[in-house]
């Protein structure tokens, strides 16, 4: 199945200038755990970073800085993974699992944010996998037992 398919369309994201206060804020507006760091919104939302709710509690309040002055741009650490909305959701789980992250933004070919795919999203899609396979299994029996009366 495709990233596209599977991912929340419908993602939050912020300027790099803009305050952590702000973003949390927004956060909370949103009722989401995370927010796309994005270089300039009116070019092309092109994401430089994701920061957590976790990461503004472990470096931001953990540390001691200021919500009111401290800008999202100084919460993006790590080079940014991404998936593109066309690849197949198990290259994004590769890609996932080889980083250690539970979420990644999904660009599209221009490389702008176009929504967010997580592991929940990936769980979600497994269990309803699951589900029909033993659909099919459970059809498969009672078909058989149908038969062999």
């Amino acid at each position: 199945m495709l990233v596209k398919d599977v991912c929340t369309m419908d993602v939050v994201c912020c300027d790099r200038h803009m305050r952590v206060s702000e973003a949390a804020r927004l956060m909370r507006h949103h009722h989401v755990g995370d927010i796309v760091v994005i270089d300039d919104p009116t070019e092309g939302r092109t994401p430089i970073g994701l920061v957590t709710d976790r990461d503004l509690v472990l470096d931001v309040l953990g540390t001691g800085l200021d919500p009111g002055t401290t800008e999202m741009a100084s919460l993006v650490h790590r080079t940014l993974v991404v998936a593109h909305e066309s690849e197949d959701t198990a290259q994004a789980l590769a890609r996932m699992r080889e980083h250690g992250v539970r979420r990644i933004p999904v660009v599209n070919n221009q490389g702008a944010v176009v929504g967010i795919v997580t592991l929940d999203d990936l769980l979600r899609l497994l269990v309803t996998d699951a589900n029909a396979l033993l659909e099919v299994i459970t059809k498969g029996q009672h078909q058989e037992h149908r038969t062999r009366r």
